[in-house]
This record gives structure tokens, sequence and C-alpha cells, in this order.
């Protein structure tokens, strides 16, 4: 800003700008590099070995349920349609850079996009979610029956940030997301969205229904290699397919014959 004021016999001009601006680029410098950190340390998670690999899609196969379109509805007061929003959502298998099953939301007030993944060495899950407000934000938990929570470490504000991702059967889950002062135990409400499955659900084990060969989900789109039809249940594992379609036959009929193995006993 330029500030000009008479001086005695002429004009004096001269520069001014906000004590807040240094501030401001330092702290947006500190977004940058945090959100540059997180990157190389999802990167860097992402390196697995095949023993990992096979664990991690173990693991996420417990979500098999999610994969597929839904329709939410976002209540930030609990019984209260005061200030709700409706929100598209859809999970996806993602093999592009290590195992992750990805949440993409459309229309919705909180979340944007989120990526949940397996780490092995911790047995723990990790859900990394870009907000609308541009805020990306890490968090880690564990599976206790059909509900996950998973929290985040303490924001600059003091606050650490929890989701709860409740399955309650195949045509519906709640995502809830919470928050608490550090230190405190209480947890306020942000807002909780109920979904609804748009279309099919994915297949119950025996129930006769086509198999993702890449998940074991239910096989929604048939696939085809060496003249045999084959199922997958969503772009990323149709993307797996047509990369390696031997690769991932052959672990599918490894798979296949464990399971037959199993349920005999043997």
């Amino acid at each position: 800003m330029i500030l000009c004021s008479l001086a005695a016999g002429g004009l004096a001009v001269g520069l001014w700008s906000s004590p807040s601006a240094p501030a401001a680029e330092a702290a947006e410098q500190g977004k940058e590099q945090q959100a540059a950190a997180a990157e190389a340390d999802s990167s860097k998670k992402s390196q697995l070995t095949p023993e990992e690999r096979e664990a991690s899609q173990e693991a996420l196969a417990e979500f098999n349920s999610l994969v597929g379109g839904w329709r939410g509805v976002g209540m930030p007061q609990r019984g209260s349609r005061k200030g709700a929003w409706l929100e598209k959502a859809n999970w996806v298998w993602d093999f592009t850079d290590g195992v992750a099953l990805k949440y993409q939301i459309d229309n919705g007030k909180l979340l944007e996009t989120a990526s949940l993944t397996w780490d092995p060495a911790t047995k723990t899950y990790h859900l990394r979610g870009k907000f609308a407000d541009d805020e990306v934000r890490e968090y880690s938990g564990k599976l206790e029956g059909s509900k996950l929570t998973v929290e985040s470490a303490p924001d600059e504000d003091g606050y650490i940030h929890q989701m709860v991702i409740t399955r309650l059967n195949s045509k519906r889950t709640l995502v809830l997301h919470q928050r608490r002062r550090e230190g405190q135990q209480l947890l306020m409400r942000v807002a909780e969205v109920g979904y609804t499955r748009e279309g099919t659900s994915l297949a119950v084990e025996g129930a006769g229904e086509p198999e993702c060969v890449v998940t074991g989900g239910k096989g929604t789109t048939a696939v085809t290699y060496k003249g045999q039809t084959y199922y997958v249940c969503c772009t990323g594992c149709r993307q797996a397919f047509d990369e390696d379609p031997e690769g991932v036959i052959a672990e599918y009929k490894r798979k296949l014959a464990k399971r037959k193995k199993e349920a005999s006993g043997g």
C-alpha cells in the first residue's frame, strides 16, 4: 500500500505493508510443507512387499461392502434438518500406488476425497482426507466389528478430529465427524452423513453371485481374457485386471484353492 503525506514544502511518499503479511505467508508455507511431508510419507508407505500387499488387500477387503455409489444426507444437528445437505459418494479400489480404497464425495460440505489404507507393520488403518476448505488431514485407528474409528493428531488449534464409519447393513452406512480438545475426552459433534446405497450391494459369500476376480467383492462388470469371462467390482479393479490379467487370474486361483482347502479342513 502507498501512503502519501504533506511535508513542509512537498509531498512525502512511502510504502507500507501489513504487519500480518509475513505471518500469513509463513502459515501458508507451513501448510504446503505439511502437505508435502504427508504426500512423501504416503508415497513411502505405498512401497509394499508382496506379502505386505496381500495383507493390505485382505484387511481392506473388510470394506468391500462400501464399494459402489451412495446417496448421503449430512446433518450437523442430530434429529434436525437445520443446515442439512445432500451429497453423493463413491468408493472404489485403487492399485495405482499401493493398495487403497478411494472415497470420492460430490457436493459435500466436509470431505471431498479420502484414501483408506492398511499398515501391516502396526496393523492399523490410515485415512487421508482432503476437505472442502482444502485442509488435508491424516487419521489412524482400528476396526471393531462393523465400526471403523480413526483419529487425527492435534491440529494447530489443539483439536483432535475423529471419523467413525459404521456399516449398518448392505444398504445403509453412517459417517460421523467429531472433534475434541487435546487432553479431553468429551467429543463434540461436527456432522453425520447417513448414506443409502445406489444400485446393488456387494456379494455375500456363498450367495452364488459373480465374484470380483481382484478383491472378492461382487462382480458387477464382465471382463474377458483368452476367451474366459471374469468379473470385477469397480473401475479400480478393472484397471488392475487390464494391466496384469495373468497375474490377477493366477492370484485369484491361488486364493480359491486356499479357500477350498480351509473349507475342507485341510
